[in-house]
């Protein structure tokens, strides 16, 4: 597994410029199919046992063979995958730093790491405006071209706190990111219309749903399984 260095990104990153600045130059990695990050709710809604829920059901749909194939497939053979854990402004941490799969192995250490991931940002408000700034900052900081850069906002509230989400997602979305949603309802119905309205954007861009977090494994995997698929039909130019 290759691991590519990453400034240390600090959510004081709060004006819209910083979505694209690269003050580090990337490291030139062959080009890749996908670059994912999987940007996990840390907010004070999720409490310790639903945040396992999240790392195992995450680690659990990286698992999954058709998402596995997806990742490894022609043209390049290779992802780009990231876990950033957020809550409330000043809180968001990037856990495992980008690493290019290229190999089922590969793909199995990078699962473990998720599986294995302490909470390592403080329960509070839910930021997702600072989140998507933070995680279109590392997209900036890829090591490698892809052919298709996703951000997998997964979360069970609408954001009450940081800078506003939709100018960010307008942003990163104008830039040719793609932002989907896993909304876990137990505690807002209504969330995949606030994720539409504010939060999903791009190419391709798509909101699931689950009613819990007991449910979350199963539709991380096919919400896993449809973005790699979008990112196997789209070539670099």
């Amino acid at each position: 597994m290759i691991g590519a260095r990453v400034l240390s990104l600090k959510p004081t990153l709060t004006r819209m410029a910083d979505v694209t600045t690269d003050p580090v130059p990337p490291l030139n990695l062959p080009p890749v199919n996908l670059a994912l990050v999987l940007a996990l709710d840390c907010s004070a809604s999720v409490d310790f046992d639903e945040f396992n829920l999240l790392a195992n059901g995450s680690a659990a749909g990286l698992r999954d063979g058709e998402v596995v194939a997806g990742l490894l497939a022609p043209p390049y053979g290779a992802s780009l995958l990231a876990l950033l854990l957020w809550s409330g402004t000043g809180a968001q941490e990037v856990v495992v730093e980008w690493t290019r799969v290229s190999s089922s192995a590969e793909v199995e250490a990078f699962a473990a790491l998720v599986e294995g991931v302490p909470r390592a940002v403080p329960a509070g408000a839910t930021a997702i405006g600072d989140a998507l700034l933070v995680a279109g900052k590392l997209l900036a900081l890829a090591p490698a071209p892809a052919a298709r850069q996703v951000i997998d906002v997964v979360g069970d509230g609408r954001s009450n706190q940081g800078a506003d989400p939709g100018p960010v997602r307008d942003r990163l979305a104008a830039a040719g990111v793609t932002i989907n949603g896993l909304c876990v309802l137990h505690q807002e119905p209504d969330l995949v219309a606030s994720y539409t309205d504010e939060v999903i954007g791009g190419p391709g861009a798509f909101a699931l749903q689950c009613q819990d977090y007991h449910g979350f494994a199963v539709a991380m995997r096919q919400k896993l399984a449809r973005e790699i698929a979008a990112a196997g039909r789209v070539w670099l130019g």
